[in-house]
This record gives C-alpha cells, sequence and structure tokens, in this order.
C-alpha cells in the first residue's frame, strides 16, 4: 500500500499545472548548451596548439575526447534517470558541466584540458538524452510536437552560431572565455531548472546492472575511438582491428546481458516497436548524411576556395538559420498532417539538396554552394522532428528514457562512423584522382582539381545513403500501433 501512495504522489506531481514557457526554457538551456560545448572547440585549435606548444594531433583530442566521453555516456541516462529521477539527473548533469568548464577555463597545459574536456563531455552526454526524455514525460501529448520542434531548434542553432561565436570570442578575448562563458549560462539554468521542472520518479529501478554499465561503456569507447582514431591509424593496423574487434566482443556482450536479466539498464525491448526501431534507422541514415555534408562543404570552401573558416560559418549560416526556423514551422504542421507526409517531403529534399552538390567546380559561386545546402537543411528540418516524436510517442513513460537513451547512443555511433568513413573516401578518391589527373599533366590546380572531385564523389555517394531512408519513411505509419508493454499508456 505504501509503494502504492508513493506512485500515485509521484503521478499527481506531473498531474499539476505546468508553467510551460519556463519549463520549456529550463529544457532548451541545457541542451543547447551542451551542443555548443561540442563544436565551439575547433576554431580554437590552432590557437590551443600556439598556447600549449603542442603538436595538432594532441590538442585535436580537446575534441575527439569530448565526444568519445558524450557517446559513451549517453546509454547511462535512462537507467540513472529512472533511479534518481530525470530532474535531478538533469540538474546533476548542468552542474557537472559547469564546473568542468571552470576546471577546462583553468587549465594549464594540454593534458589537464583534455582530461577535464571529456569529463564536460561526459555530462553533455547525459544531458541530451535527459532533456528529451522529460519533454516525452512531462509536457502534455498535444504539446509535444511544438516542444520537441523548439529543442531541434536548439540542437541546431547551438553548432550553426559556434564557430562564429567561438571566432569572437577568441578575437576579442582568450581561448578561456570558451568556457568561461558557460559559467554564468550554466547557473542561470540550474537555476531555472530548479524552479520550473516537477520533480517525478514514474518506477525506480529494483537493482543496478553493473555488468551492462561496464560493458555499455566498454563497447561505445572501444568503438568510437576506433572509428574516430582509425583513418590516422591505418583500417588494417593492429591497433585498429584490437579496438574494433574489443568494441564488438563488448557489444555482444553488453547485449546478451541486457536480455538476459529482469532489470537491465537499457531496456532493449523498445525495439519491439516497429514505429520506433524505424525511426531510429531513418534518423541514423539522415544523420549519416546530414554530417557528410558538415564535412565536406567546409573543405570545399577553405581548402580548395581558399575561404577561412569564419568565412565559410558565416558562408554557411543562413542555410542553418532556415533549418531552425523551419523546425518551428514542422512542429505545427506535425499536428495536422502527421509524420508521414514530413518525411517523404524531407528525404526527398535532402536527396534534390545533396545531389547538385556532387556537380562541383573549383570556381563554383558561393550562392549555389548556399541554395543548395539551404535545400538540404529544410529537408533535414522536415525530418529530424517528425522522425523523433513519432518513434518516442509510442513509448510508453516508463520507457521513454531507456528510448531516448538508445536514439541518442545509437545516433552518435553512427554519426562517427560516417565522419570516419568519408573522411578515409576522401583522401583515397582524391589520391586516386590525382594519379589520373598526374598522368594528363593537368598543371598547378591539381590538388584542388582533385579534392573538388573526390568531394563530388562523395556527395553522389551521400545522396545514395540517404535514398536508403525512404523504404523507413513508408514504415512509418500515421495510426499507432498496439504492441504490448511497450506502448504510451
Amino acid at each position: 500500500m505504501k509503494k502504492t501512495n508513493v506512485m500515485n504522489t509521484q503521478e499527481q506531481q506531473t498531474q499539476k499545472p505546468l508553467k510551460l514557457i519556463p519549463l520549456i526554457v529550463a529544457i532548451f538551456m541545457g541542451n543547447f548548451l551542451s551542443l555548443l560545448n561540442s563544436n565551439t572547440i575547433n576554431i580554437a585549435l590552432p590557437v590551443l596548439q600556439k598556447e600549449f606548444a603542442t603538436d595538432l594531433s594532441v590538442v585535436q583530442w580537446t575534441l575527439t575526447g569530448f565526444m568519445l566521453a558524450l557517446g559513451t555516456f549517453a546509454p547511462t541516462a535512462g537507467y540513472f534517470g529512472q533511479r534518481f529521477s530525470y530532474k535531478r539527473l538533469y540538474i546533476f548533469a548542468l552542474l557537472g558541466m559547469t564546473i568542468a568548464s571552470v576546471l577546462c577555463a583553468l587549465s594549464w597545459n594540454a593534458s589537464m584540458l583534455i582530461a577535464f574536456r571529456m569529463v564536460q563531455g561526459a555530462f553533455c552526454g547525459i544531458i541530451v538524452p535527459a532533456s528529451m526524455t522529460m519533454i516525452f514525460q512531462i509536457i502534455p501529448r498535444h504539446q509535444q510536437s511544438v516542444t520537441m520542434s523548439i529543442w531541434i531548434a536548439a540542437s541546431i542553432v547551438a553548432p550553426a552560431i559556434g564557430p562564429t561565436y567561438a571566432g569572437w570570442l577568441i578575437q576579442h578575448g582568450s581561448w578561456k572565455w570558451l568556457f568561461w562563458t558557460n559559467v554564468p549560462l550554466g547557473v542561470l539554468a540550474i537555476v531555472v531548472a530548479v524552479f520550473f521542472i516537477p520533480y517525478y520518479r514514474l518506477k525506480v529501478p529494483k537493482g543496478f546492472d553493473v555488468w551492462g554499465l561496464l560493458t555499455v561503456i566498454a563497447a561505445s569507447s572501444l568503438l568510437l575511438i576506433t572509428l574516430s582514431q582509425g583513418s590516422g591509424w591505418g583500417w588494417g593496423s593492429a591497433r585498429t582491428l584490437l579496438c574494433l574487434g574489443g568494441g564488438l566482443l563488448a557489444l555482444a556482450l553488453f547485449l546478451w546481458r541486457e536480455m538476459s536479466i529482469d532489470t537491465p539498464l537499457l531496456q532493449l525491448k523498445v525495439f519491439l516497436n516497429r514505429r520506433f526501431t524505424s525511426t531510429v534507422i531513418l534518423l541514423c541514415i539522415v544523420m549519416i548524411n546530414f554530417f557528410s555534408g558538415m564535412l565536406l562543404v567546409p573543405v570545399f570552401l577553405q581548402n580548395v576556395q581558399g575561404h577561412s573558416p569564419l568565412d565559410s560559418g558565416m558562408i554557411l549560416l543562413p542555410a542553418t538559420c532556415a533549418m531552425a526556423i523551419m523546425s518551428l514551422v514542422v512542429g505545427r504542421l506535425y499536428k495536422v498532417v502527421g509524420p508521414m507526409p514530413l518525411l517523404l517531403v524531407g528525404v526527398l529534399l535532402m536527396a534534390a539538396g545533396n545531389l547538385p552538390l556532387a556537380w562541383l567546380k573549383i570556381d563554383s559561386s558561393s550562392a549555389y554552394t548556399l541554395l543548395w545546402m539551404t535545400v538540404r537543411s529544410l529537408g533535414l528540418a522536415l525530418v529530424l522532428m517528425p522522425a523523433t516524436t513519432a518513434g518516442m510517442e509510442e513509448i510508453s513513460r516508463e520507457y521513454i528514457g531507456h528510448a531516448s537513451s538508445i536514439q541518442n547512443w545509437l545516433r552518435n555511433v553512427f554519426v562517427s562512423f560516417g565522419v570516419a568513413l568519408f573522411t578515409t573516401l576522401l583522401s583515397s578518391r582524391t589520391a586516386d584522382h590525382a594519379a589520373r589527373l598526374t598522368d594528363g599533366e593537368v598543371g598547378p590546380n591539381l590538388a584542388h582539381l582533385s579534392t573538388t572531385m573526390g568531394i563530388n564523389d562523395l556527395n553522389i555517394l551521400s545522396t545514395l545513403i540517404v535514398v536508403l531512408a525512404l523504404p523507413f519513411v513508408f514504415a512509418i505509419r500515421s495510426t499507432r500501433q498496439k504492441e504490448r508493454g511497450i506502448d504510451r499508456a
């Protein structure tokens, strides 16, 4: 009887009238800060290299280590959110990120900065799935699509303004301000979260899956290290094969463990819902396509056309802003037409915008690149929120945290896979074209021409990849599936 009363009290807390706008702001701020921290360091790498008098390959780990930690700890949010409540977990992660930012700013050598960036990444890896989970557990059902569109907009705006924001801070101050500015924003996010996010726990896990935690951390770390370092080490090298083999073994042990115990770290039964599974696969495919463009187009603008990193960011900024604005519109369209039409138009727009980028020339205008990147970005905006919402809204509140953790975890892994794949293929295709062009005695533009041809090859591949998403679009029906044990109550 006592347990029932506790659960009733928790349910009543979630039924109290919500101050929706402050609640959305509280969730928005954490997600925004987390994603902003993931890419502001990029533009500071040359500055850090000079500051610490070390190699670029060393300071690169301030980015690589952050992303590894982010991807590694994302799967843990589901369990810890259930165990301690998502409000407490979210606030704890915000506090950890803020403290880690202070430690990053105080670092006096590269090793310390890398270590504290990894700590910061671990907390950011918890913030993203925790914030998504709260949308589907706290926000009323009829307002979830609009709220999710705002959450997606934060995911888009942060990477969009990150390079420009970081460049301005470094130019007018110091690299340390990339971290000091997190402190007041982090404190503000914590205060807003404390006052406006309601406390609740739907179900407390009976036990802690230690072996599940250890195996998922091992699997995530080894696989992400393989994907991020494989091109540098060589895909056939002993280190790469050892990390890949260890990661796959740890992943197999994790999956076996999760399917054989009563209280797993991650409830893999969410994959029994075909609609959720289809949306996860769809999101992984389109994110590979999206990040391939975020890799290839800046390489073309900077290495071929000679634009600075800041200029490249400004050229692409309108496309990202258009995507953020469209994301806000999609939330209202979703209520009217459902996911299927939006997803179909979105995938087709991504393909239509990607294909012309396979016809780049050395002297292609910035307007041409911006036009097709904008078309592609608008397509992505039509996919992200509907796919995320269509899958998550079918999962019961009890398992939403696990579904969110799984979705973010797999997206991180597949984005890393996509970046590694396209980085390796760009190098090999450029070398192949250079070898053929040398036989034809092309002249001084050999490097620029071969790079452009390599980028065009990969944009064709990227277009084919996004077309593979179409079958999963048609698998996402507008009507809800009634699948026992995982559907929303």
